[in-house]
């Protein structure tokens, strides 16, 4: 079972524009199209895809993929929670309802979510993305005046998540179920000496390490953690032992295909090629393959990743009981 995750950057700056582009046949929707037909994944996550009520965005993307013969009959799309407003003046300019007031950095609701396509039966099983910044377990929350814990402004409902931490169980038809432990966790830039965005990334990624541990319920069964940590083991901005410890959790693989490959280009004056994309599945999903897809500026900055999971490996040891 190959899995597939991809930054497409096909975000738009207003509602309804990025269908307005997939219907009418946009250079980069088509490279995007291309590359996923060209990756024949079983099951692949999506980031910066806008989200509309009734899947309608999606369902026009899918539709691309079918004439090219590649058919995703299950698909999810996860309503992120940039974009929606806080009720709160967080960054303190003495303007309600600014995209710095969101969630997550938005200009509207939806902009900027996740979706799954699935050759496999797919559930949206757990949503965590309401969890409250403060409430994760050694939570760094900060506001941009330096105040922490619970003197920070928007504390009682700033939610951890920019996009969204969600819980996805694919359900092959001759293999047990795996949950893919989907994110996208925001900048560690864009901020001030407070370290806001730093701090709340770190959280954001550290967050899996705390679902392992059973924090927020008992952990799922046979995780894969996939998406798009916007941190680097090494370079770049941000607090990169976050995901260094991941990398190095026991109870997960970094596969060899993905190691020190990097998964985006951000040109000059940006930091350049980092990794900054990830699946890390589960030590008891022998993983047969993996790699980076090649780079396709037009289509996005990032580059589709992916790892091959041996069905028959892991039926045999569900059956046995390991």
């Amino acid at each position: 079972m190959r899995l597939a995750f991809w930054h497409t950057d096909l975000s738009r700056k207003g509602p309804g524009l990025l269908l307005r582009d997939v219907l009418r046949g946009d250079p980069q929707v088509s490279a995007v199209a291309a590359g996923l037909v060209q990756a024949g994944a079983d099951v692949v996550v999506l980031a910066d895809v806008d989200y509309d009520h009734g899947l309608v965005t999606l369902g026009a993307l899918r539709d691309l993929l079918v004439q090219d013969g590649v058919t995703y009959p299950h698909m999810i799309a996860i309503r992120p929670n940039k974009g929606i407003d806080t009720g709160v003046d967080l960054d303190g300019d003495g303007r309600l309802g600014m995209a710095d007031d969101a969630q997550g950095y938005g200009r509207f609701g939806g902009q900027g979510g996740l979706a799954v396509l699935s050759r496999h039966p797919i559930a949206l099983t757990r949503d965590h993305s309401t969890v409250l910044w403060r409430d994760l377990p050694g939570s760094l929350i900060i506001d941009y005046t330096g105040h922490t814990g619970s003197a920070a402004k928007g504390a009682a409902v700033q939610r951890l998540a920019t996009v969204a931490h969600v819980e996805v169980v694919v359900t092959p038809a001759r293999a047990p179920p795996v949950t893919l432990m989907i994110f996208h966790a925001g900048p560690p830039v864009f901020d001030g000496p407070e370290d806001r965005n730093g701090r709340r990334n770190h959280d954001e990624v550290i967050f899996w390490r705390h679902r392992l541990d059973g924090a927020f319920g008992a952990p799922p069964d046979r995780p894969v953690l996939i998406g798009a940590a916007n941190l680097a083991p090494e370079g770049g901005d941000g607090r990169n032992l976050a995901i260094r410890t991941l990398l190095a959790d026991p109870r997960l693989t970094d596969p060899p295909g993905l190691r020190d490959q990097p998964t985006v280009d951000w040109p000059a004056p940006g930091p350049g090629q980092l990794r900054v994309d990830y699946i890390l599945p589960a030590v008891d999903l022998p993983v047969v393959a993996s790699g980076v897809m090649a780079a396709d500026p037009q289509a996005s900055r990032h580059r589709l990743i992916w790892v091959d999971l041996d069905q028959a490996a892991s039926r045999s040891a569900a059956a046995s009981g390991n």
